[in-house]
């Protein structure tokens, strides 16, 4: 799959931006200002600090995401999140790597593994990048980063969308339209990506198919979205 520009919607505002732009006019975007001065006149819960991350596919990285996690919730939050958004297939293994430590969704004590429980804000600070793995059979790599930290007040544990990119054009191998399945065999070099006319001629069969859906699983073991 060729590497695109990749755009995305602010959640706020519904502006489109690039990858690039998005970070700053996250930091200056009006409706979002707004939305934050409304959840801490309304919530009567102390001001915490609140983590603003981005997530993108390691060798997909027009896949990305912003978010806003507060500092108390855990790994295993932040697993569960990606999981629903990007990632949950088969109900596979997954783990962090931050710093040279693995914190994994069943850690192995032999090899010095630790759980998720740990709270995002004891593990993590501005400017680190760590990296989440999802299935150790076909994996699936993110990269991601604590952009900034800020105090604020937010319900519970809950993970906020700022924004996200608006699915890629991925064009079919064999016709130049915009592609609706990926043969997830020939992907494995790279091709199949096909439009629902091709894909019924497509050498491999149906039962090699998956949808064209946005997020960097694409493609991968039983992934549909």
């Amino acid at each position: 799959m060729p590497r695109q520009m990749s755009k995305g919607r602010c959640n706020f505002c519904n502006a489109t931006f690039s990858k690039a732009a998005m970070t700053k006019h996250l930091k200056s975007c009006k409706q979002r200002k707004a939305v934050s001065e409304a959840s801490s006149n309304k919530w009567k819960s102390r001001k915490t600090k609140i983590l603003h991350l981005v997530v993108e596919g390691r060798y997909s990285p027009g896949y990305w995401m912003h978010l806003e996690v507060p500092s108390h919730a855990t790994l295993g939050d932040l697993d569960g999140f990606l999981r629903d958004t990007w990632l949950e297939c088969c109900g596979h293994l997954s783990a962090f790597k931050i710093e040279g430590q693995t914190y994994a969704s069943e850690p192995a004590e032999m090899i010095d593994d630790e759980s998720m429980d740990f709270a995002l804000g004891d593990v993590l600070s501005p400017g680190m990048k760590f990296y989440h793995e999802y299935d150790f059979g076909t994996t699936t790599d993110l990269t991601l980063r604590v952009l900034s930290e800020r105090e604020g007040k937010i319900k519970g544990k809950s993970i906020q969308l700022l924004a996200r990119n608006g699915p890629p054009s991925i064009t079919c191998d064999s016709c130049g339209k915009i592609a609706t399945q990926v043969c997830c065999q020939c992907n494995w070099s790279g091709e199949g990506w096909l439009c629902d006319e091709c894909a019924r001629r497509h050498e491999c069969g149906e039962d090699m198919f998956l949808p064209v859906v946005n997020s960097p699983r694409v493609g991968m073991c039983g992934y549909t979205g």
